[in-house]
């Protein structure tokens, strides 16, 4: 048809270029840069999520690692605490230990004083007891004057002057002498723990001329005076022999002055001393008790 060849079709919605209804260029780079910014934005996006999925992997780091150090730390706070709470208890241990000890060497040591203190009261009164029967025994000679007795320290002392044990210048007893010494040996041999010593004194006239063939001194007379009653009491008495000792001292012992009738008849005498059995260990440091008076 005439004109036919001028016609151009188009595409639906797509209108020749020009004439004002042409294409628009701009769209595809629209496009383009909104892809572009999308892809940016997502980018940004996901470097944020990252940042932040790290920190919180570094945080959550930092905190294990600060939970690991506080749990180091925690155990090593417990052992040093245990350790301190051992040391104590060890500690506590033996100060208990220790007063254990100390309560019972108290309790043994008020035991022994308690001990101590019954057996004194015991000897004190076994010592009162005897001291009262002697007293009671030779009651008549003390009260004239020729016997004395006497306590003092844990020791009874028993002072008899010659004249009712011997006769004049002799060592042999008098049969006066035999019945004192017999009332008085009937309470010595009853004395448990303790030792007679009885001794022999003189005052300084030397022996006469009838006695110096036997007795050329003092010494020998005073000798002979203490063994005799030693010898009488444990033969004639029955007090045990191994509690008895004898001793002679002459006249270096006086009790009174040699220069008056009375001062010498005081100063002959025999001395009979009941005084404590030494232990063992202290014998060998007093030979006699009578040097200790």
């Amino acid at each position: 048809m005439p004109g036919d060849s001028d016609k151009t079709v188009y595409a639906k919605g797509v209108g020749p270029r020009g004439e004002g209804g042409g294409s628009k260029p701009w769209v595809p780079w629209l496009v383009t840069a909104a892809v572009v910014l999308l892809a940016g934005v997502a980018g940004y996006l996901g470097y944020g999520a990252y940042s932040m999925q790290k920190e919180r992997a570094e945080a959550a780091e930092k905190a294990a690692a600060d939970a690991r150090a506080l749990t180091v730390s925690t155990e090593q706070a417990r052992k040093a605490l245990e350790e301190q709470l051992s040391q104590q208890l060890v500690a506590k241990d033996q100060k208990l230990t220790a007063l254990e000890d100390e309560r019972t060497r108290l309790s043994t040591e008020r035991e022994q004083l308690q001990q101590a203190v019954q057996e004194k009261d015991a000897e004190l009164a076994r010592l009162k007891a005897t001291y009262e029967d002697i007293e009671q025994k030779l009651k008549a000679e003390i009260t004239d004057g020729e016997i004395r007795l006497s306590q003092a320290e844990g020791r009874i002392q028993v002072d008899l002057v010659d004249k009712i044990l011997f006769d004049s210048g002799e060592a042999s007893l008098s049969p006066r002498g035999s019945e004192v010494l017999a009332r008085l040996g009937a309470v010595l041999s009853k004395v448990e723990n303790r030792s007679i010593l009885v001794s022999g004194h003189t005052d300084d006239a030397p022996p006469s001329q009838r006695l110096a063939a036997t007795f050329p001194t003092n010494w020998e007379l005073s000798v002979a005076r203490a063994v005799n009653v030693v010898r009488f009491l444990g033969e004639s008495a029955s007090v045990p022999p191994g509690k008895l000792v004898a001793a002679g001292h002459a006249d270096t012992k006086p009790v009174a002055s040699n220069a008056t009738p009375k001062g010498r008849a005081r100063n002959r005498r025999i001395e009979i001393l009941l005084i404590p059995d030494l232990p063992a260990g202290k014998q060998g440091q007093t030979k006699t008790a009578a040097d200790a008076r």
